[in-house]
């Protein structure tokens, strides 16, 4: 079977587009230590714990919040942003 370089290129942007996805996630602040600027959180489903920067905060959180966010790559690992509160 031959490929087009077209078909290249498509397959390339779909895989591109799919990575880039935000999916929001909904979870309980396990840690966050204001002075310091960071912390963690713990998602609602399995026991993944993700790593949040007072930079990527929408709304102010303390330990045991309940919150929605994104997940992005950061340097070190996965960063959770546009962090909101939820009642």
């Amino acid at each position: 079977m031959f490929c087009s370089i077209q078909n290249v290129i498509f397959a390339n942007i779909i895989l591109y587009n799919f990575f880039q996805m935000e999916t929001k996630f909904q979870g309980t602040v396990k840690f966050f230590n204001e002075a310091k600027g960071f912390g963690f959180i713990k998602h609602e489903a399995g026991n993944r714990e993700t790593f949040v920067h007072a930079t990527g905060l929408i709304d102010q959180i303390q330990q045991d919040d309940r919150v929605e966010f994104e997940v992005k790559d950061g340097k070190k690992g996965e960063n959770a942003v546009n962090v909101r509160r939820i009642d």
